[in-house]
């Protein structure tokens, strides 16, 4: 049977949070929910985090890391660490995109449609959100991407599917997408206690990146180098 334990590492948004899974179940988690900075809060999440494991004398298989979008900032905090932590302890690391962080408790706590798809929101300031879409089993039906948001957001597929919108970036758009079909769900934020199936799948495909180029996935700060290519 397959054991593993792996450290979560979640700092994208305002909220910072560590948690360790063994076998895909919690035995540490962390949270800082106040929007205090994830420099005051993540080094001593780690530290209590990875002591419990060591008091234990439970060996560290991976580190995981929410690797955006998000806040810049955070991002940088979290996958600076998660590297730190990966090259201290000789184990690999495993990227998780942001937006499926938020889809898993939505996938294992509401029911949905069929046909449903999900839509994350993560806050990008003004009237911009970080979205993707999926469908019930994570399948990326419409890619990442910086969205301005307004009355015609969406509408190619909530004129086929009910759409549920989650996350911070969501309270700004109720006013602006009021189809019949789109669905709001509140309280939804990033943890790192979701990150744990998403997590445990990487880790036994082998997914891993490169800890010495990997890097958060700054989405305005990609397409900017996309736009300048293309000039």
């Amino acid at each position: 049977m397959f054991m593993s334990c792996i450290l979560n590492i979640e700092t994208s948004t305002d909220v910072c949070s560590v948690a360790i899974s063994q076998d895909g179940a919690a035995i540490f988690t962390k949270e800082e929910l106040k929007g205090m900075s994830q420099t005051v809060s993540l080094g001593g999440f780690v530290d209590e985090a990875l002591s419990f494991i060591d008091s234990r004398g439970i060996p560290l298989d991976a580190v995981a890391v929410s690797c955006g979008p998000g806040s810049y900032t955070g991002l940088r905090i979290g996958v600076s660490m998660a590297k730190g932590v990966c090259y201290g302890r000789g184990v690999p690391l495993i990227g998780i995109p942001t937006p499926e962080v938020l889809c898993v408790p939505i996938l294992l706590h509401h029911e949905l449609p069929d046909d449903a798809l999900l839509c994350p929101m993560i806050d990008a300031r003004r009237m911009e959100v970080y979205s993707a879409i999926y469908d019930r089993s994570l399948k990326i039906v419409r890619k990442i991407s910086a969205d301005v948001i307004d009355e015609n957001s969406y509408t190619d597929y909530l004129n086929e599917h009910p759409v549920f919108f989650f996350g911070n970036g969501t309270d700004k758009c109720k006013s602006k997408i009021t189809h019949s079909n789109a669905h709001f769900i509140d309280g939804i934020i990033t943890l790192a206690s979701n990150m744990f199936p998403l997590a445990e799948k990487a880790n036994i495909s082998k997914d891993f990146k490169d800890v010495a180029y990997f890097e958060p996935f700054y989405l305005k700060e990609f397409i900017a180098t996309k736009s300048r290519k293309l000039l």
